[in-house]
């Protein structure tokens, strides 16, 4: 009893120089961090390097630039700093040891990565031979084009529209079409078109201009 007694008295007699150590430790690691800010250029024209990732090697973790290529992390001194952006080479940064201030600020520049790719030629055939025989059977543009002017002409159109069916649209827009004349002539004669000048003057030109032979 009288040595659990004596150990803890022991104990309580050692905490206040713990707490000291403790507190000069914390002092000493706070006077040794280094707020490091700076701007990351390119070498081409010296523009900013937005979002580019600068991870501190030694204490494995980073942060990421701005927008505008500025960034602002704490280091202590002796870190390696990596620099990466995609299209541009890796570069490192050793935080100075010999610095008098806890603050630190810099420009880091990067420089163009240059990849040399071995040429690539794609062909659209696996071999000369297929794409010989493609070439000899291919149908020329022209028969694509003369189908084309076959299918959209006035007598193909007009072939396939005899053989379809009224849709809603097509008997709305005459239903519509109707109701409008009926206004546009209420207590008048429906308009005959047998009598209209107008109409008889357009016939006479476009007879003139050939317009009206049949094709």
């Amino acid at each position: 009893m009288n040595n659990l007694k004596n150990a803890l008295i022991f104990l309580f007699a050692l905490s206040p120089l713990i707490g000291m150590t403790q507190h000069a430790d914390s002092t000493y690691l706070d006077s040794n961090l280094i707020q490091l800010s700076g701007v990351v250029i390119n070498e081409e024209d010296l523009e900013p390097m937005p979002y580019t990732t600068i991870f501190d090697k030694t204490v494995r973790r980073g942060v990421i630039a701005d927008y505008y290529g500025y960034f602002s992390t704490v280091v202590y001194p002796g870190d390696t700093l990596y620099f990466n952006y995609f299209g541009y080479k890796t570069s490192t940064f050793i935080v100075p040891d010999s610095l008098e201030d806890n603050r630190y600020s810099m420009i880091h520049m990067l420089h163009k990565d240059t990849l040399n790719l071995p040429e690539v030629v794609v062909y659209p055939w696996p071999s000369k031979e297929d794409f010989a025989r493609a070439f000899i059977e291919m149908r020329p543009y022209d028969d694509a084009l003369k189908r084309a002017q076959r299918e959209l002409s006035g007598e193909s159109l007009a072939f396939v529209a005899a053989r379809l069916e009224g849709d809603a649209s097509l008997a709305y827009g005459m239903t519509q079409q109707q109701n409008y004349n009926r206004v546009y002539t209420q207590n008048q004669l429906p308009a005959n078109n047998l009598f209209n000048p107008y109409a008889w003057a357009k016939l006479v030109k476009d007879w003139k201009d050939g317009k009206l032979a049949r094709k």
